[in-house]
């Protein structure tokens, strides 16, 4: 792996925040968007995200480059025999640890398995990010979103994460904590006022098919979840819209398809040349006003 950004070095001219969204494997297309702010020179003064989105920005928090992000996920998530040896390597070693707190049928421990996929460049506490990091998460029964930005970012990022009827939700001091995409899938609306240009990269996608077959049940659950969350954001985008909105074509890609990483990239690359043309535009405007 590469040594990562420089980060002590920014471009000069209107600073940009970025915001980037929950999809699961979907949002693997956000390493475009951090390859391409990486080529021009461009280091956000902060960065928010939701689900794969908090983990993305994390990343680029911490220092590493898109390259390095790119290369660590196919690495991991992206090879099946990798993927069951870090999983192997959590394994319980007694039957009393391993049915601890009872059994919970198609839930898994996010807070154990997420550390074993993250970069080591990855700090376990906000303080040691280099650039401001806003994780979303979800409080379940206060019915709200809550920000974390300070304390431990590991439990941050799982809770952020922690995806319903997937992953087990996550206590943040004594609160019950699941995916920040349930109630804020694109947190654009949490940079307004910090920079310049904002960009927001949204990547919950739809419901993907003909039309007329009937969807599974598991397909179902996570196309409406998706449905929702795009309301979500439509609404958001009503109140107060970034300045740049990327939204590279996902739809046929499921939230877990982590093992097709190489061709969520490959479908996704036009992006780049969206946030390219739309930097121009923004740039211009902000140095003509």
């Amino acid at each position: 792996m590469t040594q990562g950004l420089d980060t002590s070095q920014t471009s000069a001219g209107p600073t940009v925040a970025l915001a980037l969204g929950g999809g699961g494997a979907r949002g693997l297309a956000h390493i475009h968007v951090i390859e391409t702010l990486n080529e021009l020179g461009i280091l956000p003064v902060v960065i928010a995200g939701s689900s794969i989105g908090a983990i993305m920005g994390a990343g680029m928090a911490a220092g590493l480059s898109g390259a390095d992000i790119r290369e660590h996920t196919l690495a991991t998530v992206g090879r099946r025999k990798e993927i069951v040896n870090r999983l192997w390597s959590l394994r319980p070693h007694s039957f009393t640890q391993a049915v601890a707190g009872g059994f919970r049928v198609g839930q898994f421990n996010i807070e154990r398995i997420l550390p074993a996929f993250l970069p080591d460049a990855i700090p376990k506490d906000f303080s040691e990010l280099h650039i401001p990091l806003k994780v979303m998460t979800t409080d379940y029964y206060g019915q709200t979103e809550r920000v974390c930005e300070n304390g431990d970012l590991h439990q941050a990022l799982a809770a952020s994460a922690a995806l319903p009827a997937v992953f087990m939700p996550v206590r943040i001091d004594g609160r019950v904590m699941i995916d920040g995409g349930i109630y804020n899938p694109v947190p654009f609306d949490h940079l307004t006022g910090l920079a310049d240009i904002i960009i927001a990269v949204d990547v919950v996608g739809g419901p993907d098919g003909d039309g007329e077959t009937m969807p599974s049940r598991i397909d179902s659950l996570f196309g409406a979840s998706q449905l929702m969350m795009q309301s979500i954001i439509a609404m958001k985008l009503k109140a107060h819209p970034p300045d740049i909105l990327l939204r590279p074509e996902v739809s046929r890609f499921r939230v877990m398809d982590f093992l097709r990483a190489q061709e969520v990239l490959a479908a996704t690359a036009g992006v780049k040349d969206q946030l390219k043309a739309a930097l121009d535009t923004a740039f211009n405007v902000r140095i003509r006003g």
